[in-house]
């Protein structure tokens, strides 16, 4: 055999056994449990993210049905999902067994959402995106596109809609906020230079966590126009100029005031049924005051 068969038959192995790996990990996911020091809040508070579903060509009923139990076994206070229920173009097609899963989610504060740009090329009418939230909101699951809910008297939540394809009304979001930590539910994380200052944090998805991460080049996916700054995890950054305006109370001098937000990898693949070194997540975060 020759040296330079023996290099391709090599490559193809290895790239088989990477690609079978990538495969098997789609539906695979980890618990990830954060702790935070949530400011305005005057009690603890669990919380459960779940994002990018991606419902549809990868994704089916028994996948999320194992979301479902893991959410539930965490007994969170508040569950919250950041858009991309359905995979692009699922809207034809009978979203019944999705429902009937998500159905079995209950938490004491609620069930709250917002939509991806997924969810906007599946359900592409304002009247069937008005639909989905309907049926949502029979099985338990509030749509908080642009809107907000005071939970409790140190919790608000609020939402908006997608960055790439809905509009983001801040005032409305934040229309019925009185007290306590603001949490804001927005799936692209490209939003976070434009997070109003009364906002204490928000919780994103949409990146995948670059979905496939190859070794020396990193991730393949990254939906974010800030690259690798708004990937995963933890991210903050400083308000944009027409944000930096609003503040009512001003950073001292030599420091900036900074907007915090977490980034989930999420649950579900869109356009390969692929994961390589970025492994699905569901969040449970222990927020204490």
């Amino acid at each position: 055999m020759s040296p330079r068969l023996t290099a391709r038959r090599l490559s193809a192995l290895l790239l088989s056994g990477v690609l079978g790996q990538g495969f098997g990990n789609i539906y695979r996911f980890r618990v990830v449990v954060e702790h935070r020091r949530l400011p305005g809040l005057d009690r603890a508070l669990r919380v459960v993210q779940l994002s990018d579903l991606h419902y549809g060509a990868f994704i089916g009923v028994k996948t999320v049905r194992r979301w479902v139990q893991a959410t539930l076994k965490a007994r969170p206070d508040l569950i919250v999902i950041t858009g991309d229920f359905l995979d692009s173009h699922f809207g034809e097609h009978s979203d019944r067994e999705l429902l009937a899963e998500l159905a079995r989610l209950s938490a004491p504060l609620g069930i709250y959402a917002v939509y991806g740009n997924h969810d906007w090329n599946s359900l592409l009418t304002s009247v069937r995106r008005d639909g989905f939230a309907h049926r949502l909101a029979e099985i338990g699951i509030t749509v908080i596109n642009n809107l907000g809910v005071q939970l409790r008297d140190d919790l608000y939540l609020c939402g908006v809609d997608d960055w790439w394809f809905g509009e983001q009304d801040t005032r409305a979001m934040l229309a019925n906020h009185r007290s306590g930590a603001v949490v804001l539910l927005s799936h692209n994380p490209d939003y976070l230079p434009y997070v109003p200052p009364e906002v204490t944090l928000t919780l994103s998805g949409h990146t995948h966590g670059g979905q496939v991460k190859l070794p020396f080049l990193g991730a393949m996916k990254q939906a974010s126009v800030h690259g690798t700054q708004f990937l995963e995890g933890w991210v903050e950054t400083a308000p944009g100029d027409e944000i930096q305006d609003q503040l009512t109370v001003q950073p001292h001098s030599g420091t900036e005031r900074r907007i915090c937000g977490y980034v989930t990898h999420g649950l579900g693949v869109t356009g390969l049924p692929l994961r390589l070194d970025c492994p699905a997540e569901l969040t449970v975060f222990e927020f204490t005051p």
